[in-house]
């Protein structure tokens, strides 16, 4: 079979070239994340390893370390934020917004970050994310989180990265962690299938990608996870390639696995991820509930 025109690649995935004012959304995100980071509690640049781009943030919930003795309860239910940016761009102090919608609902945030391709492989990066959530696992509880309530959120390839973690094997990088340590993901705009990412000329030289790796590190071709559930929403404005990629995942793993698989009116690649923050809005309400049923 043909390979996809280039440049048809190019307008399906180069979502900067979609929204004529990607800009302003990145020059928000920005001034309200170093706001955020001034304004509301939290530990920032804690290394969860050793190698570059290997540390993360940390936001307890509101209350940690109050005079109401918090800090002994813990407790709080734990979402790992993952960023977006193709693998190769922004950086976590770019999305400290997204902490105080949580923080305020009770959930202790956490936001790592990791090194960019063209330096490594997205297979590379995906095992610094799941080094990251052990890091979470064996350490949140002194944050005021509870190990055992850990949902993962991811944005673009963040959500690729959120799906690949429903995938690991947690026993097999390291003998201390649960196999369930994971809970549940919710994926925003994510990529399943990176075959087209090989092809697409904006990314293919930075990216790099093998075959091996699309085979290795694409979730839709990863068997279904045996346990938790993966919520993928897409922003109805986006283009035709990440609507379906957003439905792909679920044709992958079946409904039992994916229950949720929507499209949201009126968003786009980058609206979609401000939706998370608004209470009113569908998105972060599936966030809260995904929360929520890791106490169950």
């Amino acid at each position: 079979m043909s390979q996809p025109d280039p440049a048809w690649l190019d307008r399906m995935y180069n979502n900067r070239a979609l929204v004529a004012d990607h800009a302003l959304y990145f020059a928000r995100w920005a001034e309200s994340s170093q706001a955020v980071r001034k304004r509301v509690p939290c530990q920032l640049d804690i290394p969860y390893g050793n190698r570059a781009g290997e540390m993360l943030d940390v936001f307890p919930a509101d209350g940690f370390g109050a005079a109401s003795g918090a800090r002994g309860r813990g407790g709080a239910p734990v979402l790992v934020f993952i960023h977006g940016g193709y693998w190769r761009s922004l950086d976590k102090a770019d999305h400290s917004f997204v902490a105080p919608a949580f923080t305020q609902a009770g959930a202790c945030v956490v936001v790592p970050n990791y090194a960019l391709c063209p330096a490594v492989t997205i297979p590379h990066i995906t095992l610094q994310m799941v080094a990251a959530l052990a890091w979470t696992w064996r350490h949140i509880a002194h944050y005021g989180g509870d190990p055992s309530r850990i949902t993962v959120v991811g944005h673009s390839a963040g959500g690729h990265l959120a799906a690949m973690l429903m995938a690991c094997d947690w026993k097999a990088f390291a003998r201390d962690l649960p196999a369930d340590l994971l809970k549940n993901a919710l994926s925003i705009s994510g990529l399943y299938d990176l075959e087209p990412m090989r092809h697409t000329p904006f990314l293919k030289d930075s990216l790099k990608l093998t075959a091996e790796q699309v085979r290795k590190a694409s979730p839709a071709l990863l068997p279904a996870p045996s346990r938790g559930s993966l919520y993928s929403v897409a922003g109805a404005d986006e283009s035709a390639e990440f609507l379906r990629q957003n439905v792909l995942i679920q044709q992958a793993w079946g409904a039992d696995a994916v229950p949720v698989c929507e499209s949201h009116l009126g968003r786009n690649h980058f609206s979609i991820l401000e939706a998370l923050t608004e209470p009113s809005q569908r998105l972060h309400q599936l966030a809260l509930q995904l929360l929520a049923r890791t106490g169950r």
